[in-house]
């Protein structure tokens, strides 16, 4: 029976290119396997494995060929007139005979057609390849991929107290920040500037349109104005206008001059553009040192009015639209909000590579702190572990056809004999053992029934 094996094993060989792994026609022929054949490939240890098939298969015909000459020497004796034993051992033999052939018949049809001959339902692995990785697509589609089975297995692992138990250790929180700033580098390194400052640069410039900016000036202006944030800006303003009339007295003065009609006299001329000079400079002193002046109370009642018309009056709303807008437009505008990227992403990488920057010590605190709470919040366990068990169940059952075709689609790909071959090293050695064991029963129930069948006296 093993040479028979043999046999049958070597024409499959030859038929998958047996010269060595993944020598089959397609080989010979001078083309490339395709990538499913060649990711199934036999490896070395498949083929100590198939060795070990080798072993056992030897052993269990041995035993056939050891059961078989028994039975000859048993009815040798009973022929030669030995009465008694030879009549039970011949039973046991003939029945263990009849177990092993039928076994090795089964366990050969599962991989081959025993003797080459085309018996029905033989070779099932070869000829139902396609059908076994469907048939193995739909159960695991159906038992592992249910979304039942999905939320109860995660459920029962807790993730939500592991999780904050792991993430509460110094050294975990450390290595999760370490994997986040190496994220972080690698996706602002391969964005590519120009394209990340025209998103910036349009999203800005699209938001600031959209949104109207007068009410919500004119609400900030309000409030500067009634708690007196302002009286400083004018304090500032009055000092330097008065240390510039200091200083530019004259030119004050020409201007004044300059801007007389021409008829009038030199002399008046220099007079009159002395006294507008005194009185202006008077007016900016005594506005720097009476923080009660008139002039004071003006600009706040200007600003107070300015801020209620930001509010309420249209026209002064669509002036400043339409200065907003002139404003955003202009180059350099746009320049300086496409340039924010570069100093964005700069510091961001400075920051991730540096261990002891605000922001991953932030990060690794804030990392810390969410595992201890974790680790000690039921709320916040269930719901972290609901929304775990949501993605996975939206997972699989919306692209459950998906995995499950990925299984089919794969052993379909297979080559039938590498597939047969490969599946028999793997499992076959423990196959023969249904030899053996259908040898040791048979011959056992052999002699059972012809025991029982003797003491009835049949």
């Amino acid at each position: 029976m093993e040479r028979i094996e043999g046999t049958a094993e070597d024409a499959a060989d030859e038929a998958t290119g047996a010269g060595g792994p993944g020598e089959g026609p397609e080989r010979r022929a001078g083309t490339r396997p395709s990538a499913s054949l060649a990711s199934f490939a036999y490896t070395a240890a498949d083929e100590e494995k198939r060795r070990g098939v080798r072993r056992m298969k030897t052993t269990a015909t041995g035993l056939l060929l050891l059961v078989a000459l028994v039975y000859v020497l048993a009815i040798w004796a009973r022929k030669e007139g030995v009465g008694g034993w030879p009549g039970f051992v011949a039973a046991a033999a003939e029945a263990g005979m009849v177990g092993a052939l039928a076994d090795w018949f089964a366990v050969t049809a599962l991989f081959k057609r025993p003797l080459g001959l085309p018996i029905p339902h033989t070779a099932i692995i070869p000829t139902k390849k396609d059908q076994l990785g469907a048939s193995l697509g739909s159960f695991v589609g159906e038992n592992f991929l249910s979304g039942g089975v999905v939320r109860d297995r995660i459920h029962s692992l807790a993730i939500g107290g592991r999780l904050g138990a792991w993430l509460a250790e110094p050294e975990h929180a450390d290595r999760v920040t370490a994997e986040l700033s190496t994220a972080l580098r690698g996706a602002l390194t391969v964005l590519r500037d120009a394209d990340v400052q025209a998103v910036v640069g349009e999203a800005i410039t699209r938001r600031a349109n959209a949104a109207e900016i007068g009410p919500g000036l004119g609400k900030m202006l309000e409030k500067v104005v009634a708690d007196g944030g302002h009286r400083k800006v004018v304090d500032l303003v009055c000092v330097r206008a008065h240390d510039w009339l200091v200083q530019h007295g004259d030119s004050v003065m020409d201007a004044v001059q300059g801007g007389a009609p021409g008829w009038t006299p030199r002399f008046v001329d220099k007079r009159v553009g002395e006294r507008v000079y005194k009185e202006l400079l008077r007016f900016i002193t005594e506005m720097r040192d009476m923080p009660g002046h008139p002039a004071r109370g003006s600009i706040d009642t200007f600003l107070t009015d300015f801020a209620a018309d930001l509010q309420t009056d249209s026209e002064t709303r669509a002036r400043v639209e339409r200065l907003k807008s002139e404003i955003l437009g202009r180059g350099e505008v746009q320049d300086v909000i496409a340039s924010a990227w570069s100093s964005v992403r700069t510091m961001v990488i400075a920051a991730a590579e540096d261990e002891r920057s605000e922001l991953r010590l932030r990060a690794r605190a804030s990392l810390m702190a969410l595992g201890a709470r974790l680790a000690t919040d039921g709320r916040l366990q269930a719901k972290l572990e609901g929304w775990v068990e949501d993605v996975a169940v939206y997972v699989v059952t919306t692209y459950r056809a998906e995995i499950t075709s990925l299984i089919s689609d794969t052993v379909a790909g297979w080559d039938a004999d590498q597939t047969s071959k490969k599946i028999e090293a793997h499992i076959g050695r423990d196959l023969q053992f249904i030899r053996i064991n259908g040898t040791v029963v048979g011959a056992l129930a052999g002699l059972a029934i012809y025991s029982v069948s003797r003491a009835l006296g049949a």
